[in-house]
């Protein structure tokens, strides 16, 4: 009897490099805007100043972040939680409406990976000289192309750390460190982990990670559904495929599409969406731009790959209908919560008081009686000014008759910090009765129409 035969069973295919083809066309355009958009943001914004300081500045080391003008501190947390919900909901609309168009836009490794890809075409050339570029032995010619290109690949991502890590230490601050070789520790260390992210994300990884490690390209399935606009190949158009003829002959039908492989090509994926939705799809729309172009040059119209709903393609609906039947329900759901949900932090924002208060008993000194009779309680008033500019405030305290601040009744304190005042409140013998009573402070501008906050607190009188 024969031996059984043993099935080896890979878990893991070996990877095969992409050289994605350049193609122009206006999704390419519009990608390009946002490589621009994004990045001008991202490197430009450490250096704005405003009100004598750096305008976006994540200050952990104070505790407070600087938002243009707008001083967040840890007791502003629940803005924090409110912006990622925000962001979370504007994902599912977006996702919903228009599939994976954040990854194929504006996602920091799509953006990224075409940097990369355009430094690498600069050195190596357009795909089919870096194919043989890849093929042929080492030499001057070949280790002075990937040098170059690998070295400009590290000096980007290096600004790219560096840029990173000036959202937390002052950019211009920590330029002068490094310059004197003189970053701490932790800098160094997120400067360099930042930089190796970026050059190992979108100079090698590149597709492997919206692949293999990004976990929206595993749920977006439950954000999908028959309606979303995705990208996609009109099969009832193109079929049957294969070299394309002004005329049938024989009475066999002949699909637009000719099998020219330039959706393949072109893929940083490196998927055939003729194959139909995949989750590798990022929604860049690169085929789309590379199919239109064929399009052009064979005289068929425009659309054979194009941006549409499942429902659109087998109803062979209308633009009006699907603008229509993208509007359904769960949009509508979305759009709703998220604009109630941003008109809400936006209010919040605008109506926060820009003073904090907190008091704490000074435990070391009950309530004494003193000259004349006087009780006096000992507090600690701890004041922020979330503000950017100095105030000058006054203190007092209200809840019991002629209850007088004799010390600290006014207070100078600097933009955008926090100050410990110590405070002495006496009231008139019999003003309160033995025991605790309630009485609260109130810290303002002085002026009856300018900044104020009241905090409770309680009065000790000695039994």
């Amino acid at each position: 009897m024969n031996a059984p035969r043993e099935a080896v069973v890979r878990m893991y295919a070996a990877r095969e490099e992409i050289y994605p083809r350049e193609i122009t066309g206006r999704f390419a355009s519009l990608r390009w805007a946002c490589v621009w958009l994004t990045q001008l943001l991202f490197y430009g914004l450490p250096w704005i100043e405003m009100h004598g300081r750096q305008a976006v500045l994540f200050d952990l080391a104070g505790r407070k972040f600087h938002l243009f003008g707008l001083v967040l501190w840890p007791q502003d947390f629940i803005y924090l939680a409110a912006l990622l919900i925000l962001c979370a909901y504007g994902l599912f609309l977006v996702t919903a409406v228009a599939g994976r168009v954040w990854c194929g836009f504006a996602c920091p490794q799509t953006v990224y990976t075409e940097i990369f890809l355009w430094i690498e075409r600069q050195f190596e050339g357009a795909r089919s000289a870096r194919i043989r570029l890849d093929r042929q032995p080492w030499g001057l010619e070949k280790l002075a192309r990937k040098g170059g290109k690998h070295l400009a690949w590290g000096l980007v991502a290096f600004w790219t750390g560096f840029t990173f890590v000036g959202y937390f230490t002052p950019v211009r601050t920590l330029g002068a460190e490094a310059a004197a070789f003189g970053l701490e520790p932790w800098e160094t260390f997120w400067v360099g982990f930042y930089a190796l992210a970026t050059y190992g994300n979108a100079g090698w990884l590149r597709e492997q990670v919206c692949k293999y490690m990004c976990p929206y390209a595993r749920f977006q399935s439950a954000m999908f559904d028959r309606d979303t606009l995705v990208v996609t190949y009109d099969a009832g158009r193109g079929e049957p495929r294969g070299a394309w003829r002004s005329l049938p002959t024989d009475g066999e039908r002949v699909g637009d599409c000719i099998d020219c492989s330039m959706c393949v090509q072109v893929c940083p994926t490196g998927i055939d969406i003729r194959n139909g939705l995949q989750y590798e799809c990022i929604g860049c729309a690169a085929c789309v731009d590379a199919c239109d172009s064929v399009m052009d040059k064979v005289g068929r119209p425009r659309g054979l790959i194009r941006h549409a709903t499942e429902n659109a393609l087998a109803g062979r609906l209308s633009p009006a209908q699907v603008r229509r039947s993208m509007l359904r329900p769960r949009v509508q759901v979305y759009a709703v919560v998220l604009v109630v949900l941003g008109t809400a932090m936006a209010a919040s924002l605008a109506l926060r008081n820009p003073l904090k208060l907190d008091v704490i008993r000074d435990r070391g000194s009950m309530g004494r009686e003193v000259e004349d009779g006087t009780i006096e309680n000992v507090y600690r008033l701890q004041v922020m000014n979330t503000t950017e500019a100095a105030q000058r405030l006054r203190v007092t305290a209200a809840g019991l008759a002629g209850a007088t601040v004799v010390e600290g009744d006014e207070i100078a304190i600097d933009g955008a910090t926090t100050r410990a005042v110590p405070v002495r409140v006496r009231i008139a013998p019999g003003a309160g009765r033995p025991g605790s009573n309630p009485i609260a402070f109130t810290v303002s501008s002085g002026d009856g129409h300018g900044l104020s906050v009241t905090e409770d607190a309680v009065f000790l009188v000695p039994r």
